[in-house]
């Protein structure tokens, strides 16, 4: 596996006032941005064709993935005038990422998740893997149920996609281009049986709001 999308188009409004003048994927987290820290973690694993999405700010990153090296990686930027949601956004992407499955990393995540886990997934026959973490607090009902390496729509205990994932190009067949979400995309391959997952219990952190960065720096710290 050679490709990854980082979905980095979201206007981040709860990061307010630190997303009034940058994109919620450039803030900084330690020493090092959220998108930067995707994408090295990606090209150390040897993922060579990364696509970044962006709408807010747009400029900023691209202004930033054009001015760096990241060892033998290529990344791109697509620009979308208005965010197309996650699925929406994805589809734009898809001349970009190849005909097989992909890596996709949620641009406004914290983890220490493996990127080489991803890469070594084989999906068989399942649109999607995702990898799933405990509920967060402000998340407390969780998003699916993790039974034997499959996801459920319905059912306890749950727990909360992390934001990282591997698709398959076959799971937005017949979506047209434009806005569109991507539960509904999820829950169609459930209905199939066609959605796997892992539980992932290390480092990582929706970092939302600007109490859950310095919650999240501080622990770094620690």
């Amino acid at each position: 596996m050679k490709h990854a999308i980082i979905l980095a188009a979201g206007e981040g409004r709860r990061m307010r006032p630190l997303t009034d003048t940058r994109p919620k994927p450039l803030i900084k987290v330690g020493e090092k941005s959220l998108l930067e820290r995707h994408i090295e973690g990606l090209a150390a694993t040897g993922f060579t064709e990364i696509v970044v999405n962006a709408s807010y700010f747009a400029s900023q990153i691209v202004d930033f993935c054009h001015d760096r090296q990241f060892g033998d990686a290529r990344v791109t930027v697509v620009v979308e005038e208005t965010p197309l949601e996650t699925a929406g956004g994805i589809v734009n992407a898809l001349p970009l990422l190849g005909e097989c499955p992909f890596a996709v990393v949620n641009g406004d995540v914290y983890t220490e998740f493996p990127f080489a886990r991803l890469q070594a997934l084989d999906l068989q026959d399942d649109l999607a893997h995702l990898v799933m973490v405990p509920n967060p607090v402000q998340h407390p009902t969780g998003d699916f149920v993790l039974e034997q390496g499959r996801l459920l729509a319905r059912g306890e205990p749950r727990v909360t996609y992390a934001g990282l994932s591997v698709m398959s190009p076959e799971l937005f067949e017949g979506i047209k281009p434009g806005k569109a979400a991507l539960r509904p995309l999820l829950d169609t391959a459930i209905t199939e049986a066609r959605l796997s997952g892992q539980l992932w219990s290390g480092r990582w952190s929706d970092v939302g709001t600007p109490a859950r960065l310095r919650e999240l720096e501080n622990k770094l710290n620690q």
